[in-house]
């Protein structure tokens, strides 16, 4: 599951816990959940909609660090005697927050290690390689438009392509 996904899970988890009545845990403690763990789906949000991936992973590194807030909050009252009959829940909620952790802390990495740098910038040897290749598919483009008829690939159809022919139009020998 998209890690936005299980963040927006572990919300309404959070949430379904929150409304009920007579959970034992003080109002800021309340407060403090549900700011966290919504934080976590917010940031993910946030950072995707951002243009560089440096923008992306620090709001990655926020929404983690919220998912470890879910996480520490769940460690603290797990042992409480008015909260046993939640242990479950609690244990619950605390995987999902460290799966959203894990997933933050997997893509993270995945965009530190890749050479795009953001949607508008790559870096220096990606940018030679693709301009090169333009460069190759340019010359590759001229070399088949200028053929003459007699060449062996004058006809073939990247060729014709090269040259705006339909595929299926034959020239004449002599047309050009």
């Amino acid at each position: 599951m998209p890690v936005w996904q299980e963040a927006a899970r572990l919300y309404n988890r959070v949430l379904d816990l929150l409304e009920e009545r007579d959970v034992p845990l003080s109002p800021g403690f309340r407060n403090q959940l549900d700011r966290a763990a919504l934080s976590v789906s917010n940031n993910i949000a946030e950072g995707f909609e951002r243009v560089t991936t440096h923008e992306l992973t620090a709001f990655l590194a926020i929404a983690r660090g919220s998912a470890g807030e879910v996480r520490s909050m769940m460690a603290v009252v797990k042992d409480r005697p008015r909260l046993k009959p939640l242990a479950r829940r609690l244990q619950e909620i605390r995987a999902m927050a460290e799966s959203c952790a894990r997933q933050i802390t997997a893509w993270t990495g995945s965009i530190e290690r890749s050479p795009v740098q953001g949607k508008r910038h790559l870096t220096g040897p990606v940018k030679a390689q693709r301009e090169a290749v333009q460069v190759a598919r340019q010359f590759r483009l001229d070399f088949l438009r200028g053929l003459k008829p007699d060449h062996p690939l004058y006809h073939s159809p990247e060729a014709r392509a090269a040259r705006g022919e339909e595929a299926g139009e034959q020239q004449p020998e002599n047309s050009q």
